[in-house]
């Protein structure tokens, strides 16, 4: 009795042993991080990275982070930090067709001109300042994977600035994306 209990007790605890190493094997074939450059903006003159987790088969949430280093840029955008929320629609492994809720936080230069002073002696007058905004938006786009673990992603999304609407800044944001990475 005692070698027929031992003896099934060992068959259960080698069937756990054997599940758990199946587990680990979905886990290994399906990698649960990637890291992203968006090739647009390193060509527009911005440095462009995103790190996206994905949480299941279907969805994913990341942080998006840009940096500008051309000076036409920097005018304008100071740094943006965008977390966002996707649900995946395609077969494979949390890719395909995509659509993305987002928060985008941003800085930026506001120049304000306007004229003072008399009609035949007019003075510009301008006024800089930064300002920081926060938006929420929608997206969309495509990801695609190789079977090597390289990410190919087309995207595009809109938003609405919820703070300073009133002030001489953009009510609307845009990201738009052409990017390549790697899921590790």
């Amino acid at each position: 009795m005692k070698k027929l209990i031992l003896c099934v007790f060992t068959f259960f605890f080698s069937m756990a042993i054997s599940a758990q190493d199946e587990s680990r094997a979905v886990d290994d074939q399906n990698p649960k991080n990637e890291v992203k450059v968006n090739a647009l903006y390193m060509v527009i003159g911005s440095v462009d990275l995103t790190y996206e987790r994905l949480l299941n088969e279907e969805s994913a949430v990341g942080l998006n982070v840009v940096i500008p280093f051309d000076e036409a840029i920097t005018d304008d955008l100071n740094y943006y930090f965008s977390p966002y929320y996707r649900l995946y629609f395609g077969k494979k492994y949390a890719g395909g067709f995509f659509l993305e809720g987002f928060g985008l936080l941003s800085s930026v230069n506001s120049t304000e001109r306007f004229l003072s002073g008399s009609e035949f002696d007019p003075v510009i007058i301008t006024r800089e300042e930064k300002v920081t905004d926060f938006a929420l938006g929608i997206g969309l786009g495509g990801k695609w994977i190789t079977n090597n673990g390289f990410v190919g992603e087309l995207g595009f999304g809109i938003g609405r600035n919820l703070t300073n609407t009133d002030d001489n800044v953009e009510n609307f944001v845009a990201k738009i994306g052409i990017t390549i990475g790697y899921r590790f």
